[in-house]
Parts: C-alpha cells; structure tokens; sequence
C-alpha cells in the first residue's frame, strides 16, 4: 500500500531559501501554473514544495484557499508515482503558481498537475545535461 502524505519536510517554507529559488531558479509556464525551480543540495527530501495563489486575482480567501487545497491535494496523490522516481538523489525547489483567472474544477487542476510534472522532468533534464 502506498503512503499518499505531505509532511512537513516536504513544504518548502525557509524564506532564504524561497529567496533563493525566486532570484535563481528556472521557470516556465504551464497553464494555469507558472513553476520556478532550482536544484538544491541540502535538502532531505526530493522535492520541497511552495505553492501560491495570487491576492490581486482572487480577492477572497476562501477562493485562494480552494484553489491551493486543489493543488495540494493533486500534487499529494501523483507525487509518488509521477515525480520523486525521477528525482532520486537530487533534490530540487519548486514553487507553483496558479496564474489563471477562474477557479477551474479539481479533475482539470489534476490533469495539468500530471502534464506539470512531466514538463519539469523536460526541462530539469534540458537545464542539467547542459
């Protein structure tokens, strides 16, 4: 049986490093995610996570927190088999950024979480063979 959890080790909330990631990193867009990513070397996990909905777009709270529950729990099922086999040992941060203007339903938000996943491993590959 498959553990489907999101400890807290895996949640990417150190300012100096999502500094880091945000000044450093590489990104590209996915829509409705913008993913910035940047290889990390101190990290005990594969992946630490960050993920964000922007005030300016969605006003209330309770929208923002629907939408972040959506990717959360998204990236908390497809995790395991989609994205850390790729990863193992390396570690990188990642922050997604939902840029689109409706609250889209949870199966459309899981479909492009999947094709997310496949584009970071795209272009993680592209950056680090380089």
């Amino acid at each position: 049986m498959k553990q489907y959890n999101f400890k807290k080790e895996e949640r990417l909330c150190n300012k100096r490093l999502i500094n880091v990631l945000y000044e450093s990193g590489s990104s590209f867009i996915l829509y409705p995610y913008k993913v910035t990513f940047l290889p990390c070397d101190e990290l005990n996990v594969p992946v630490q996570v960050l993920f964000s909905v922007p005030k300016r777009r969605f006003k209330k709270a309770v929208d923002r927190n629907l939408l972040k529950r959506r990717m959360r729990e998204s990236y908390r099922l497809h995790k395991g088999a989609q994205l850390y086999p790729f990863f193992k040992g390396e570690s990188i941060l990642l922050s997604i950024q939902y840029i689109g203007k409706n609250i889209e339903s949870y199966h459309f938000i899981t479909e492009k979480m999947s094709k997310l996943f496949r584009k970071l491993q795209d272009e993680f590959s592209n950056i680090h063979m380089e």
